[in-house]
């Protein structure tokens, strides 16, 4: 039923949300206008027009009319993340907290008391403590586990519920209940103040290399850089060991801010070389970045690790590293994320991050891989077409390099498959757990891990916990019985008999994968106990496993190997 009369508050509402989506429209073209896009012509601008009119229609009827009562935020919040949905992965809206949050990643801190935590069964636990910040201070180790947070238990609150909890205003205290096995339950209040996330995560100089991790892109990361490449420098001088090369890391990298990914790539390549170019919508839009000031070395070996998780500005960095012949990329192909997002600030403490432009190499590659079409049956955007996979590009030093998104390797390597045995022990937690227990008593690092003591004493641990692994091969042996139990057939009871050899023998094929993996649960037991000691520590302990480092560390001692790689003979003609 149809109901044409229309109240004062009515009309009211439609004219409030006409005037709301067309006050947004406006800060959406202004930025636009500014960055160099032509304005709509008259035809598209009353398109839009048209459609925002008749998106405040279909809220108004839904929100008044509609049979069940309805949060009408989220209801138009639910409509803006459809709309943006059939576009790309990257373009979203993000409201009050998630803003604030995107705020925190890019700027490298928030208001905390230096903790991260996570969840196994419902439990939160203490997962790393930073270095002098109020939590290290006051003890906390890695592996207690949170009772309450200011006198409210978190046992039944969720992840993003309990983070709310622990931050607040610099300078406000916060208390925690806390358990720690083999102690008594103790409280500890603590100050909140300002914590500064490092995105260079580990450095050092192993076999005379110097190693440098980096897990993202922030507003410090070339400072931060710049200083832990200097210092391995100067450290390998005062040793009178010349560095061989520099391993920097960007596996497992999402990327981050632009300008960081220019300033961190200027640190290893001369003074006005491009790094990346962007065009978007309009040719105004096409900008080139090039390197500004001088570089910490730009003659020292490098080789730049990267994988299938590598983004954004990690294949900034890596692409223009390669396209200019300036280091050696290893390891596997990155992701391919080459969009340009813009954050604009719009009503209510909201955000909306928008695709502008995409990343191009130096080369002219286009880093973006292919997308797939966005959700719903409406088509919004005409189809891509995508950079062909074979065309050849050329590195400053004539290299040959391929498109098709993404930043391919020179020297391609796999990262190990994980075990299905370690991965479901990690998945429940059993390794951390099993370390908080072995530190317990245990505040000091001990001078050495006995990896067969450490075996046995997990392997208590693990029938004290009742843990059971089930392999593959004997889960669909399960489900296959049960089958067979719900659909009952003449001979189901003498198939069902002839299974239990079957399951003997998955049984014997299950010890021998563990018997197998031994080695490998039980280095990633130490790298979980020496976690509870320090972050250092640990990475330090997976460095020595670390087939690809080693890899890397291989060729930057081969200088022959190394220059190959970048400077192949021609072929003779």
């Amino acid at each position: 039923m149809q109901h044409k009369r229309e109240s004062f508050g009515g009309r009211w509402f439609r004219l409030s949300v006409r005037g709301i989506m067309v006050a947004l429209l406006c800060s959406f073209s202004i930025p636009s206008l500014s960055q160099g896009a032509e304005p709509p012509p008259d035809k598209e601008y009353f398109e839009i027009v048209k459609s925002i009119d008749l998106l405040g229609e279909v809220y108004r009827e839904v929100s008044k009319n509609y049979v069940d009562s309805l949060n009408v935020s989220q209801l138009m919040y639910a409509g803006i993340d459809g709309m943006l949905r059939t576009l790309d992965p990257y373009t979203v809206f993000l409201d009050e907290k998630d803003s604030g949050e995107l705020e925190e990643q890019t700027n490298g801190q928030y208001v905390g008391v230096g903790i991260n935590i996570g969840s196994i069964d419902g439990t939160f636990y203490v997962t790393s403590v930073a270095e002098g910040h109020p939590a290290a201070k006051a003890g906390l180790r890695v592996g207690d586990s949170i009772v309450a947070i200011n006198n409210n238990e978190v046992k039944k609150m969720s992840h993003e519920e309990v983070k709310v909890q622990i931050k607040g205003l610099a300078g406000t205290s916060v208390t925690f209940k806390l358990e720690r096995p083999g102690a008594s339950p103790f409280t500890a209040t603590l100050v909140r103040e300002e914590v500064r996330v490092n995105t260079v995560t580990y450095s050092g100089v192993i076999d005379d290399v110097g190693y440098i991790e980096m897990k993202s892109f922030g507003t410090r990361s070339s400072i931060e850089l710049r200083e832990v490449l200097q210092g391995l420098i100067q450290q390998a001088q005062e040793g009178r060991v010349p560095l061989k090369g520099i391993i920097l890391d960007l596996r497992n990298n999402p990327g981050g801010l632009l300008n960081s990914a220019v300033d961190v790539a200027s640190l290893f390549i001369r003074q006005g070389s491009e790094v990346v170019s962007i065009r978007g919508r309009s040719p105004e839009m096409a900008k080139s970045y090039q390197t500004e000031t001088a570089p910490v070395d730009a003659a020292l070996p490098l080789v730049v690790l990267i994988n299938s998780l590598s983004a954004s500005a990690a294949e900034i960095v890596s692409g223009a590293i390669q396209d200019l012949d300036r280091g050696v990329i290893m390891g596997e192909r990155s992701y391919g994320k080459g969009l340009v997002q813009s954050v604009v600030r719009i009503s209510y403490d909201t955000s909306l991050k928008q695709t502008i432009a995409k990343y191009y190499t130096p080369s002219g590659r286009l880093i973006q891989k292919e997308l797939k079409a966005g959700t719903g049956a409406r088509k919004v955007l005409p189809k891509a077409h995508a950079e062909n996979a074979l065309q050849v590009y050329t590195t400053k030093g004539g290299r040959k390099v391929f498109g098709s998104g993404g930043i391919t390797p020179d020297i391609e390597l796999l990262e190990p498959a994980g075990s299905p045995y370690l991965t479901e022990l990690r998945k429940k937690g059993v390794p951390f757990l099993f370390s908080a227990n072995y530190c317990s008593s245990s505040p000091l690092k001990p001078p050495s891990l006995e990896r067969q003591q450490l075996m046995i004493s997990f392997d208590e641990f693990l029938k004290n916990k009742k843990f059971v692994y089930i392999s593959d091969a004997e889960r669909r042996l399960n489900e296959l019985k049960e089958s067979l139990k719900l659909a009952p057939t003449a001979g189901n009871e003498s198939r069902l008999k002839s299974f239990d050899t079957l399951q003997q023998e998955i049984e014997g094929l299950k010890s021998q994968e563990i018997e197998k993996e031994s080695a490998g649960v039980a280095h990633s037991l130490e790298v979980e106990v020496l976690r509870h000691y320090g972050d250092r520590l640990a990475r330090k302990a997976e460095l020595d496993n670390d087939l690809v480092v080693k890899k890397a560390i291989e060729l930057l001692a081969d200088s022959v190997k190394y220059t190959a790689v970048l400077h192949p003979p021609m072929p003779v003609k």
